[in-house]
């Protein structure tokens, strides 16, 4: 864990909100394309103001979001945490290249789509036929919000490093607003109590309809999640 993420937590609770603890940094953030309309950046656009403590809507119906307006005891849907608690080791798939080493978690996919710019990450990493292919597989995988990907190059573990924080992802080309970015190493903890991995990236619902709760699998699109 990060130093700086010491004290910082966020306990998914039954049937409820996310509620952050330890002063966690909250902005908004949104997926910037290229000209050929693929995901190439980051811009972050507005820091929110919080205290120590908040809770965040996991049912996506509030009237506050990303604020929770208690709407999850009125509204109709499935609270239930389905990920499990296998390691990201355990349920990555290798991906091997000259020099690269890619893991692959298809199921924490958050369909945020950088891994698409170019060749596709996984046929860069499979070739890396110049210093070009391989720093754009080296970027690509930097840029995947959820952790899906994570890049060894050299047998070293190429992660980016972030300030402990919860980003509101926004996607202006699909037209809906994403999960929550968890940056940092921020502690998640399940209803039950039982802590999740820690890991450096990770992606949360916030639309109530991901099949891989607490964990996004990119339903806000087919849903159109919107704040």
């Amino acid at each position: 864990m990060d130093d700086r993420a010491a004290g910082m937590r966020i306990k998914v609770t039954d049937g409820g909100p996310y509620l952050v603890s330890g002063g966690v940094p909250l902005v908004r953030v949104r997926i910037v394309t290229d000209e050929a309309g693929e995901s190439a950046a980051w811009e972050e656009y507005e820091r929110l103001e919080v205290g120590e403590r908040y809770a965040l809507c996991r049912c996506g119906t509030s009237s506050r979001k990303p604020f929770c307006d208690g709407s999850h005891m009125d509204c109709v849907w499935d609270s239930a945490e389905t990920a499990g608690h296998d390691s990201f080791a355990e349920a990555a798939i290798d991906i091997d290249g000259p020099g690269v080493l890619l893991h692959d978690a298809r199921r924490l996919c958050a369909e945020a789509r950088f891994c698409a710019r170019g060749a596709k990450l996984w046929n860069l990493v499979k070739s890396c036929d110049s210093p070009e292919d391989r720093a754009l597989a080296e970027e690509e995988a930097s840029l995947c919000p959820s952790g899906r990907y994570v890049i060894c190059a050299d047998g070293v573990e190429l992660e980016p490093e972030f300030e402990p924080s919860i980003a509101l992802i926004d996607d202006p080309a699909m037209g809906v607003a994403g999960p929550l970015w968890v940056r940092g190493g921020i502690e998640i903890v399940d209803a039950e109590g039982e802590p999740y991995e820690i890991r450096n990236r990770v992606t949360l619902c916030r639309c109530g309809k991901s099949a891989n709760k607490p964990f996004c699998d990119g339903s806000h699109i087919e849903s159109g999640f919107r704040e």
